[in-house]
């Protein structure tokens, strides 16, 4: 990692000035809003059943091996090393964390990574920090995951492809295509908007989280158990030129943690669910059904036979409901397919790119 610019775009090249433009921008992104304070109802005491030494077993064998080690730098090969040994005193600790729901302080740490994504290499902005968590705490996760499955299974519809068992890109990427097809053999009009928002996953309001999970019938003891891993969340930023200080994350999922895809999946689930999609007139009507929008995580593709519909009813209702808990769309990377002629589309000032064709999860169409 070489230099990069100062919030005024000035080029930082002294290692300690690039540590601190780090901290400085990794504060502010996670930073809680002044407005949001924190509802914590105490201790919950009708408990979900206990955790098994054998769920801990599987979570452990599951943790993949050769990975970074997070902040307490205990590789996952020590535990698969101990065997039993380190199953009982995870197996331990665990259950610990179950029934009282505070989890060890060792644990809400977080190492950030930096990982460039496209575009100027010396903003902080066109990085992805991916959060490096410790392999003891990753057991406990796996096992919180497994338990949150049935969940994810009946409330998030077949719409939604992103991080779920036996579902993929390619069965995003297919519907797509096959939508396209029948669109040119029965000669419709067919219009598509890939959304894109800005700094997703690092703009969950923790709170409205809690209160989503809750709404989609998530336990409260699952969930005071998530709310307590995240409150008092500290991290730092691992840089080429040292590490910077710790810091209070304030909002956002871990992108690292292996819990981040459900709990976002839950919190799209919520904006889609209030904009009365799945209600909705306006989509494609193919097969029987009607079709106004695919998802991968964040990832979303609304769709429409006309392009009022696919504005009005579809774009700008997600647009409303999304900024309510705190996302927003990036207009300059959401992009609109059309088969036919289409207006300019103009919001908050800014123009909505049309395209012939475009990528989207790493594929491209093309009308």
């Amino acid at each position: 990692m070489g230099s990069i610019k100062d919030r005024n775009g000035i080029d930082l090249t002294e290692a300690e000035d690039i540590k601190k433009r780090w901290q400085e921008y990794t504060e502010e992104l996670y930073k809680k809003e002044l407005h949001n304070q924190d509802n914590h109802d105490g201790v919950i005491t009708h408990l979900e059943p206990d955790i098994l030494e054998r769920e801990v077993k599987w979570a452990l064998e599951r943790i993949t091996t050769n990975k970074a080690s997070g902040g307490d730098g205990i590789p996952v090969e020590l535990f698969q090393i101990l065997k039993d040994d380190a199953v009982k005193v995870l197996h331990a600790i665990c259950q610990q964390i179950w029934k009282t729901q505070q989890w060890p302080q060792d644990w809400k740490r977080s190492v950030f990574i930096p990982i460039p994504k496209k575009g100027n290499a010396k903003e902080c902005s066109n990085y992805r920090t991916i959060a490096l968590i410790s392999h003891a705490s990753q057991v406990m996760l796996k096992i919180l995951q497994a338990r949150l499955q049935q969940y994810v299974n009946h409330e998030l519809p077949d719409v939604q492809a992103g991080f779920r068992k036996g579902r993929g890109t390619r069965d995003q990427i297919a519907n797509i295509h096959w939508i396209i097809e029948k669109a040119r053999q029965f000669q419709k009009s067919i219009y598509f908007c890939f959304i894109h928002y800005t700094k997703a996953f690092d703009c969950v309001d923790h709170n409205k989280l809690w209160k989503i999970l809750k709404e989609m019938g998530i336990p409260d003891h699952l969930t005071c158990l998530l709310r307590n891993l995240y409150a008092g969340q500290k991290a730092i930023v691992r840089t080429g030129h040292g590490t910077t200080d710790w810091f209070q994350i304030g909002k956002g999922v871990r992108q690292g943690c292996i819990l981040s895809p459900c709990l976002f999946n839950f919190y799209a689930e919520y904006i889609m669910r209030n904009t009365g999609l799945e209600e909705a007139q306006a989509g494609i009507k193919t097969a029987g059904r009607n079709i106004n929008n695919l998802r991968y995580a964040d990832d979303t593709t609304l769709m429409a036979e006309s392009e009022e519909e696919l504005l009005k009813s579809l774009l700008m209702k997600v647009k409303e409901e999304s900024e309510k808990v705190g996302l927003n769309l990036n207009i300059q990377k959401t992009k609109v397919m059309a088969s036919g002629p289409i207006t300019l589309w103009v919001i908050n000032g800014e123009t909505v790119e049309t395209a012939s064709d475009f990528f989207w999860l790493q594929n491209h169409y093309r009308w």
